[in-house]
């Protein structure tokens, strides 16, 4: 979701008239991405490292997801729409974190739609998070759990085997374990970088960098890219079964 402040710049908006512009262009995506059949569409709305940004700027961005989640709870009351906030959300306020985990409880049981907002996220604290979640588990195992095995010695290496951490240990207790890795990567803004972003679920996706600011997208950008995917879609089909 780049290109909020360039865009108003560009269209000599006063300061925060671009996230406004941003919140709809995400809202318009939501209904685009639900009427061409997607199933799940994962965006990024406010990085860790965004709290450099000037205060003004990070409460007006923390107000527009305030109305963000008003909107898709509205939304998910007529249509089977589920919600997903992916990040560190005790960096939230108290009442931005409640409002969030309200509006992922009752959407809980909704599955032919789903969006996940990343907020407060980074890859790299999506990683070390998912590390010492993992090192939790199977401390406590060890500790509390292992111990019912002492006696039998021959289950000493199965016992080896589930002290240690596992790839499948990582993955699970990511933030973004809530939905299955992205086919296809959008960067607006001419931006051809991933900026910590979903880089550890990105390996095997179509990247695709548009130049328009995203208060610009529309839905034929957004055909364009699947039409794109659509033609490639094999290849990316053997570079996924290859990771398994």
């Amino acid at each position: 979701m780049d290109g909020n402040r360039r865009y108003a710049k560009r269209m000599l908006l006063e300061e925060g008239a671009g996230h406004d512009a941003g919140a709809m262009a995400l809202l318009n995506l939501i209904i685009y991405c639900n009427e061409l059949g997607v199933k799940y569409i994962t965006a990024y709305a406010f990085s860790i490292d965004n709290f450099r940004r000037k205060p003004s700027e990070v409460q007006k961005i923390m107000d527009l997801l305030k109305e963000c989640m008003t909107v898709l709870a509205k939304i998910a009351k007529h249509h089977p729409i589920k919600v997903n906030f992916a990040g560190n959300l005790e960096l939230l306020n108290a009442e931005l974190r409640d409002e969030a985990r309200k509006l992922m409880g009752a959407t809980a049981e909704y599955s032919k739609f789903v969006v996940t907002i990343c907020v407060c996220y980074c890859c790299t604290d999506d990683i070390v998070h998912s590390v010492e979640e993992s090192c939790r588990e199977k401390h406590y195992y060890h500790n509390y759990i292992g111990d019912t095995h002492d006696d039998d010695k021959d289950d000493d290496d199965k016992d080896d085997e589930r002290h240690m951490i596992k790839l499948v240990d990582i993955e699970k207790n990511m933030y973004m374990a809530v939905t299955p890795d992205p086919d296809i990567l959008i960067r607006t803004g001419d931006e051809h970088r991933l900026s910590n972003f979903l880089q550890w679920q990105t390996c095997h996706s179509l990247l695709a960098s548009l130049s328009t600011d995203w208060p610009e997208i529309g839905v034929w950008h957004l055909v364009k890219v699947v039409l794109d995917f659509q033609q490639n879609y094999d290849y990316f089909v053997r570079k996924k079964l290859q990771r398994l």
